[in-house]
């Protein structure tokens, strides 16, 4: 009896505790960030690029990972700042003015064979009515799939779209 209970434990504990893979891999992907008008740092979009963007918004893209272990994908290393993006873009009647950053993430995440781009900072003046995902299409060049998951932005990365990798050194703590 005891050792049926000793087997009965085991299998609760593995079943209840996460496993080692687990926190070996993560994913691999495009997060979105927002910052409203007047706002200092960003805040992980709960939605995709569908939503209605504000006037003097800053719309931030990270190439970043994320796993059970690291929930939280890093934001663009460069803080939101609206004034420094579009500050010298003149207000135009029927228009909107939104920043758009996008941080092509630190070297360790980068894929096999491909070079890290440099940070984009740019001021898209857009249609009131315009989305998240158009006025990023003002900025960038986007490869998207077919359920509208972003898996590229001018190109990088090629090929992949949310891959799973191995956990890159340094996101664990130790």
């Amino acid at each position: 009896m005891k050792f049926k209970l000793f087997i009965a434990t085991l299998i609760l504990a593995a079943l209840s505790t996460p496993s080692a893979q687990a926190a070996e891999t993560g994913w691999r992907y495009w997060g979105y960030f927002q910052a409203a008008p007047g706002a200092k740092t960003w805040v992980p979009a709960m939605t995709g690029p569908t939503v209605n963007v504000a006037d003097g918004s800053v719309e931030g893209w990270a190439f970043t990972f994320s796993s059970d272990a690291i929930p939280d994908a890093k934001a663009p290393k460069v803080l939101p700042s609206f004034t420094s993006v579009c500050g010298k873009t003149k207000p135009v009647t029927g228009k909107k003015r939104i920043a758009v950053m996008v941080d092509f993430g630190s070297s360790v995440l980068r894929p096999k064979g491909e070079s890290t781009p440099r940070l984009i900072q740019k001021c898209v003046v857009a249609d009131k009515a315009a989305l998240g995902i158009e006025v990023l299409g003002q900025a960038v060049k986007v490869r998207a799939e077919g359920s509208g998951f972003i898996c590229g932005l001018n190109g990088y990365p090629a090929k992949e779209c949310g891959v799973e990798i191995k956990t890159p050194k340094g996101y664990l703590k130790k």
